[in-house]
């Protein structure tokens, strides 16, 4: 069971989750939007460089993007820092559910023409949408390797 906070920055370590002892599933600290101090966000961008580059057993890193505000700046660095390290992603746009249908479509058609030929999944934690699908992803690479 993990913990959440309507305000970011609030995951400040990182978080490992051991899931049906098949693999884990990872948790950073956030890195865009999170009000901490310039010395605490370096220190989170170290700890995940280390991890990133250094784990050969990593498969898959899921870019959480907030659909209500779009590609930001930090989430493309990390995108590209991703494809620079040719590190497999999965670009998942969260909280879809705040959006209407007009805007969710709008928000998705941009997002997706960031990243051509990449899936760009909707997620929402509120009505578990997306949830079986970005399993399958997570499933399906697991068994590629």
């Amino acid at each position: 069971m993990a913990f959440v906070s309507s305000t970011p920055g609030r995951t400040q370590t990182i978080n490992f989750y051991c899931v049906r002892d098949r693999f884990l599933l990872v948790d950073f600290p956030g890195y865009g939007y999170a009000r901490v101090p310039k010395s605490e966000s370096g220190h989170w961008k170290a700890l995940a460089d280390a991890y990133l580059l250094g784990r050969k057993t990593l498969e898959l890193s899921l870019l959480l993007v907030d659909s209500r505000r779009g590609w930001m700046e930090a989430d493309r660095q990390l995108r590209q820092y991703l494809e620079h390290y040719q590190r497999p992603y999965l670009v998942v746009a969260t909280k879809i559910d705040k959006l209407n249908r007009k805007e969710e479509n709008q928000s998705m058609a941009a997002m997706r023409a960031e990243v051509p030929g990449k899936e760009v999944m909707p997620f929402s934690a509120l009505s578990g949408r997306g949830v079986r699908e970005i399993w399958q992803t997570i499933s399906k690479t697991k068994t590629q390797r």
